[in-house]
């Protein structure tokens, strides 16, 4: 019992190490968003991260996610404590709803939880209220999980944080966020490395003399959202962060109707990208 317990706690502290050696890699490359979430389970290594990366706390944007099952007002205000307090911060930059609905019942139920989010909403205005979080937001909201938010929400969400890439570009969630005062964040904005794979998107990125991940960001970016491209490798780091470059307007038109990727590949049966758990 004492050696499995050894163990345990040893492949815990390396996970921790390892996470906190990724956001330590970015901020050294000049990352200052550092986004993470409770369902992610490395809260606790991306806080030692940024606890430990030698910059100054309030240069740091950091985020996290309330657990998509959290539809009621008491987990919603633990889990935001518990957050905190694995990371070991006084306060977050930013933190945002998972989901309109439990993960087991994305893409599998009508069900959208409008009086949870709700509950939920209320433990992250209080928690923004105490100066707990800075930014306040969700994820994964489509217009009517927005518009029933904000029918009782004494403050409007500052952020939706979606699924948008080239072949997946929700055109009218980005303008209904745009006209209503809410930054959109594209999350997997190279298609979860699926995109890598289009060869008339690699001739693109040719064309412009970029790679395929630096057209995938730019291509967000001229949207106007917030890019947030994940990756644990410092060169990849480095070169996602190259995108000073334009797309013309023609070939940014062509990269919106761009048809609809098969599938995500091993990613395929996470719900966010239309599978089932």
């Amino acid at each position: 019992m004492g050696r499995e317990n050894s163990s345990h706690r040893c492949s815990h502290n390396f996970v921790r190490n390892k996470v906190a050696d990724a956001v330590k890699a970015a901020v050294s490359l000049g990352y200052r968003h550092i986004d993470t979430a409770q369902a992610y389970g490395n809260e606790r290594g991306v806080g030692e991260g940024v606890r430990t990366c030698g910059i100054p706390r309030e240069d740091l944007f950091v985020v996290s996610k309330v657990a998509a099952e959290h539809k009621t007002y008491e987990e919603a205000k633990t889990g935001i404590d518990e957050t905190l307090n694995k990371m070991g911060l006084d306060y977050l930059d930013m933190m945002i709803i998972h989901s309109p609905q439990p993960w087991v019942e994305v893409n599998q139920s009508e069900d959208r939880y409008v009086e949870g989010n709700r509950a939920a909403w209320r433990a992250l205005e209080d928690a923004y209220k105490e100066g707990k979080l800075k930014v306040i937001g969700v994820s994964n909201f489509q217009i009517g999980d927005l518009e029933s938010l904000m029918e009782t929400a004494e403050i409007k969400p500052m952020v939706n944080q979606i699924l948008l890439h080239i072949s997946n570009t929700p055109v009218e969630l980005v303008e209904y966020c745009r006209k209503n005062g809410i930054a959109v964040e594209a999350y997997s904005p190279i298609a979860h490395g699926e995109i890598l794979h289009q060869p008339d998107i690699a001739a693109m990125a040719e064309k412009y003399g970029v790679s395929v991940p630096q057209l995938c960001i730019r291509y967000t970016l001229q949207l106007g959202a917030i890019s947030l491209p994940k990756t644990g490798n410092p060169e990849h780091m480095k070169s996602n962060a190259e995108v000073d470059f334009e797309i013309s307007a023609e070939d940014m038109e062509t990269l919106k109707a761009f048809r609809k990727i098969d599938n995500y590949g091993a990613s395929s049966g996470f719900p966010v990208y239309g599978g089932k758990l």
